[in-house]
């Protein structure tokens, strides 16, 4: 964990972190994730607290710069739970649903997530493929593709890093899966639909965190979510000795 920098020192450094919980108390919607409600009242120094505790190492309110460490324990520990409720997605023959914002980093661990799922009989649905879409202002279409069963937004050469709920929305207009696994806005997007979500995120991104502490969902899997692919191994190794 901490050689694949999974865990550690976070890439996203105080500054930025301290930057994007003010944009999320300001409402910025890059950074709610499609959740209402959020921060529901809290504060700056409250959230980093709440970071924090997620991420297993303390964040000094007093600082305005220098790293921010993330815990390999709170991770493994995160992990797990999420593969103890996919074991019971598998056990009730569950319709699950996938979808990564990131999909440089994480995309093959989900990928991962999915052929183990699908291993062992759960229906993983590609919701809304190949819808598309054009925004008047780009030069180019949007594309709800799949990378086998994983979800990503395309501009249709290639995935896109997003924030966005609406590509989960238009998902869950199709049909409305019994889980998902997911992150940025397409979890915050299922989140605010009522759907159960497991869902990652880095110390940066703090919606997800905030509706974890307002018990709007209960596994969130706080770590680096920009290093290399196969750094997620031990992840992977976690949940699936719960499965």
């Amino acid at each position: 964990m901490l050689e694949g920098e999974v865990a550690g020192t976070a890439t996203h450094p105080l500054d930025n972190v301290r930057a994007n919980a003010l944009l999320l108390i300001d409402g910025d919607p890059d950074k709610l994730f499609g959740l209402s409600g959020i921060p529901g009242g809290l504060d700056l120094d409250a959230i980093l607290d709440l970071i924090a505790k997620d991420a297993g190492e303390p964040i000094d309110h007093e600082a305005r710069y220098g790293p921010v460490e993330i815990a390999a324990e709170p991770i493994l520990d995160a992990c797990e739970a999420m593969g103890g409720r996919l074991a019971r997605a598998v056990a009730d023959h569950e319709r699950v649903v996938l979808a990564t914002g990131h999909p440089v980093g994480l995309a093959l661990l989900y990928h991962a997530i999915d052929r183990m799922l699908v291993d062992r009989g759960v229906e993983v649905l590609r919701l809304s493929n190949g819808t598309r879409w054009r925004e008047p202002h780009l030069a180019h279409d949007w594309f709800v593709e799949h990378w086998g069963n994983v979800g990503v937004l395309t501009d249709g050469r290639e995935p896109r890093h997003t924030h966005r709920p609406d590509v989960m929305r238009r998902m869950l207009d199709e049909r409305r899966p019994d889980l998902v696994v997911a992150d940025h806005g397409f979890a915050g997007a299922a989140i605010e639909a009522g759907v159960e979500t497991l869902s990652i995120a880095d110390v940066n991104d703090p919606a997800l965190i905030v509706a974890k502490a307002q018990g709007r969902t209960d596994v969130v899997v706080v770590m680096d979510d920009h290093v290399k692919p196969g750094a997620y191994w031990p992840c992977l190794q976690a949940i699936a000795s719960r499965l």
